[in-house]
């Protein structure tokens, strides 16, 4: 049974008349490789007065879901005509050349500018995002605590996940599909067995001291 009101945030904006209310989270901030994805989810105003309509029951934090349950909000999310929403990817070169934390805030933002409306506010899972232009309130495990937050997560994990399996096939021997690029012992003894890939960030420890070794 829900015990927390995970539309409490949304409905305290609109009750300010600040509406639309954009939820945004990321995906792969940690791993040693592939892209970090940002999501942006606006969801209707009768929602967030009235509750998720059934197919939505059970919405969370994307880390706390099985992959089954991720799948299947993804699909209910995505085909929806009532939600709005963006997915936007940043590269592991792009991360390796201005950081993760930038990379972050870079796909946030990109996901934001995509949407077909702007919000009037951002709820933004974790800390707050200096270079995001839109007034927002950032909910420290936000994922947990907001619904729109929670769509976003959701939408960004799947879609990290995804290009990671495909990857998977692209470069085979690391475990992609696996581990998604989290710096697991299989995915170490890969990378030392065959070097890193075009897809690993070269800026993340150990691939950083492996690379100042070779000059």
């Amino acid at each position: 049974m829900e015990t927390v009101d995970k539309f409490s945030f949304e409905r305290a904006l609109v009750m300010q008349c600040q509406w639309p209310i954009a939820g945004v989270d990321e995906a792969g901030r940690g791993p040693l490789a592939g892209p970090v994805v940002a999501a942006a989810v606006i969801f209707p105003k009768m929602w967030i007065e009235s509750g998720l309509p059934a197919q939505l029951a059970g919405l969370n934090d994307s880390k706390q879901l099985t992959p089954k349950a991720r799948a299947h909000f993804f699909e209910m999310i995505t085909s929806s005509a009532d939600v709005i929403y963006e997915i936007a990817v940043v590269d592991s070169q792009v991360i390796d050349s201005i950081n993760i934390l930038q990379a972050t805030h870079r796909a946030m933002n990109v996901a934001l500018a995509g949407l077909s409306v702007f919000p009037m506010h951002v709820l933004v899972d974790g800390t707050r995002v200096n270079s995001m232009r839109f007034p927002q309130t950032p909910l420290v495990k936000g994922d947990s605590r907001s619904y729109s937050i929670a769509a976003a997560s959701v939408l960004a994990k799947v879609t990290r996940d995804r290009m990671m399996e495909r990857y998977d096939a692209e470069f085979p021997g690391y475990g992609f599909a696996v581990h998604k690029g989290y710096g697991t012992p299989v995915h170490l003894e890969a990378i030392a067995r065959l070097g890193p890939s075009a897809i690993h960030r070269l800026s993340f420890a150990p691939l950083k001291s492996e690379q100042a070794g070779l000059f």
